[in-house]
């Protein structure tokens, strides 16, 4: 959970939806490499379909979503949706379902009513940077700073690049300022959001994955500079414009011939107003409008090597590049490739990519070896966690179903046990306030008695914990399932666990920051100051209601709070307090960070730092209770728990970034 909500932004993130859903990444060393071209036909062996497959026709796939679509826009208050399906050149189903306008009843239509499909832009993007490549313009190996006109902050002695951003190992901080806005006005240019919010580094490049709409974006305004034309207009010119894709453009909002095509977007109430035109920075990693008949030319393009209808946007060897492996943490688990990942289920190997904004949730698949293209999007928030891995399930298994058992392995307890600790995403910010978010995202794993692998929050499409099996060294998989994990070892100790996505990992959380330690300390902290404030509150009731005049002293032996500690323990309560219930009335409503929220962080900064000053005053107040030999001991150790209190709330609000920039600037 982010501190604006619980959308991540981009793509499908979420723990639980990770470690269950049909998806499996991996990493073959540490530092991923550019291997040998393969030929397109090799990403997968064609699968033995058994005999109860049923017949991959047009009849049956419209009976299938007939099925599927409208049962999930039912349960999830899901406006529309547009689908397609192809198989060998042929539309087994091009359909739209629901409305593109709820309240006007418009019908989508595949052919003309465009979605917004978020990271699937980054295929574009990449597709884009891979023509630069083929005709010499840029080297995917080569710092990237050669192509800017601004720098990219030096870290870790070595160098970004472009195969790091296409494998989104460029170990760049999650970035959330300005990446959704509604009002034109208020987007930035590619240039400016780029140089005003450029992350920190986590990571050394080529290393961990960490997935980022900012080494997207970065890319795409390389393409920009080294092309000479702007991005939007780029891919208009040398991708859209050669395959057709007559309603389909990254300009936002769309152009005027296609400024009434778009749907509306729901924020998961399609009784209440709709999202509207949300603008995504940067353009190049999720800024794509479309429709699902123009998603089909672009995935007949990928799997004709690159042409359609005699017009080619990319050699044949640069697409079988792309669709060659660079990062894998375990040959068990899909890889990413250059921009496209894969998603295994069944002896199917689908490449492609999923996208998500607030209101639009998207899929974008091919499967090379079977010929086939599979494009939904959804036009509301709940089209996203779970249908999308139904549809993908679903049609594998219906089509494409396997009679393949794991065969689980007696592993000895204590040797299973190496993996359990806690764990957090690789995509994550560290050092701006999106950090206390981090806190409630945090996973522990367990190993029970049986050695059965158990992940907090993971859970299948039924709602079901997921049960985790070892299927060989540091290889488990679900028990009833077919999605697997890895552990990834340095120096024989399992510092992050691979899931089904590989542009993420989960890497170990310290002790100091495990979020029981950390919550535990900053909620009896907060119970403490209570318990001060009841005590106050109580001794003025009693003057109030009960007319007993206040002492003029304490009693003898005792001590009333000094101002310092009472007023720090207070104003810790009312921030805190504040600062939940804000987020408890807001719920998923707030649109992610832009500028006009930087004056609230700054009024946090000014109030969490008035009263870390008030909590230095109290700790040296509830040391100093203890030169007094006159007072009760009792007395000391209750100062001594309100001064504990304050320096606690000190460290969570330095470590956590409850006091810190305000942006990135």
């Amino acid at each position: 959970m982010r501190l604006w909500g619980t959308v991540i932004f981009g793509t499908s993130l979420g723990f639980a939806g990770l470690m269950g859903g049909a998806q499996t990444r991996s990493v073959a060393g540490p530092t991923p490499q550019a291997a040998p071209p393969a030929r397109v036909a090799d990403v997968a062996k064609t699968p033995a379909i058994p005999a109860a497959a049923h017949a991959l026709d047009k009849g049956d796939v419209e009976a299938f979503f007939d099925g599927i679509l409208p049962l999930q826009m039912e349960r999830g208050d899901i406006g529309g949706a547009s689908v397609l399906v192809m198989k060998d050149d042929e539309v087994l189903l091009q359909k739209g379902y629901g409305y593109a306008d709820v309240k006007a009843k418009k019908a989508v239509d595949p052919n003309a009513t465009i979605f917004r499909l978020a990271s699937i832009s980054k295929l574009f993007t990449w597709v884009s940077v891979m023509q630069l490549e083929e005709q010499g313009k840029l080297d995917l190996d080569t710092d990237v700073n050669r192509y800017l006109d601004f720098e990219i902050r030096p870290a870790f002695n070595k160098p970004v690049t472009l195969r790091n951003l296409m494998t989104h190992t460029g170990g760049f901080e999650e970035v959330s300022d300005d990446i959704i806005v509604t009002d034109p006005r208020k987007a930035p240019s590619l240039r400016d959001d780029l140089i005003r919010n450029q992350p920190k580094r986590l990571f050394p490049p080529g290393e961990v994955p960490a997935y980022s709409n900012y080494g997207v974006g970065l890319a795409s305004y390389i393409v920009q500079r080294i092309s000479g034309e702007p991005f939007e207009q780029y891919v208009q010119d040398h991708i859209f414009g050669p395959l057709g894709m007559t309603h389909s453009t990254f300009y936002q909002p769309p152009q005027k011939a296609l400024e009434k095509l778009p749907s509306e977007g729901y924020r998961g109430d399609t009784t209440k107003p709709p999202v509207g035109f949300e603008i995504f920075n940067p353009v190049g990693a999720g800024g794509l409008s479309s429709t699902a008949s123009d998603m089909g030319r672009f995935g007949q393009a990928l799997l004709h090597g690159g042409v359609l209808d005699d017009k080619r946007i990319l050699k044949s060897e640069t697409l079988q590049k792309m669709w060659t492996p660079q990062f894998q943490a375990s040959k068990e688990l899909p890889p990413i490739c250059m921009g496209f990942y894969q998603d295994w289920r069944n002896n199917l190997r689908w490449i492609g990519h999923e996208g998500d904004l607030i209101a639009f949730h998207s899929l974008f698949f091919v499967e090379p070896t079977q010929k086939l293209v599979l494009f939904v999007s959804y036009n509301s928030a709940n089209g996203g966690s779970q249908p999308r891995p139904e549809i993908i399930d679903f049609f594998s298994d219906r089509y494409f179903p396997s009679n393949a058992k794991p065969t689980f392995l007696k592993t000895p307890v204590n040797e299973l046990k190496a993996i359990e600790g806690t764990y957090q995403t690789t995509r994550r910010a560290d050092s701006t306030k999106s950090r206390l978010g981090e806190l409630l995202e945090q996973r522990t794993a367990t190993v029970d008695k049986e050695g059965v692998l158990h992940l907090a929050g993971a859970r299948d499409l039924r709602g079901h914990p997921i049960q985790w099996k070892p299927v060989g060294k540091d290889l488990w998989q679900e028990s009833e399932g077919q999605a697997r994990i890895f552990a990834i070892r340095e120096g024989g100790k399992v510092v992050r666990i691979a899931v089904g996505f590989p542009g993420v990992q989960f890497e170990r959380v310290a002790w100091y920051n495990n979020s029981v330690l950390v919550l535990s300390l900053v909620g009896g902290s907060l119970a403490v100051f209570a318990a001060t404030i009841l005590a106050n509150m109580w001794r003025l009731g009693r003057r109030i209601f009960l007319r007993k005049r206040p002492r003029s002293a304490p009693q003898p032996g005792t001590m009333y709070l000094t101002w310092a500690l009472a007023a720090a323990g207070n104003g810790w309560v009312v921030l805190i307090g504040g600062i939940l219930m804000y987020l408890a009335i807001a719920g998923d409503d707030p649109m992610p960070p832009t500028p006009a929220w930087f004056f609230w962080f700054k009024v946090i900064n000014v109030t969490t730092g008035i009263l870390i000053a008030l909590s230095v005053l109290a700790a040296i107040s509830a040391w100093r209770v203890w030169l007094h030999d006159e007072l009760r001991r009792i007395t000391k150790v209750k100062f001594s728990i309100v001064g504990a209190a304050c320096v606690v709330m000190c460290w969570f609000a330095i470590h956590w970034n409850l006091i810190g920039p305000a942006s990135r600037i």
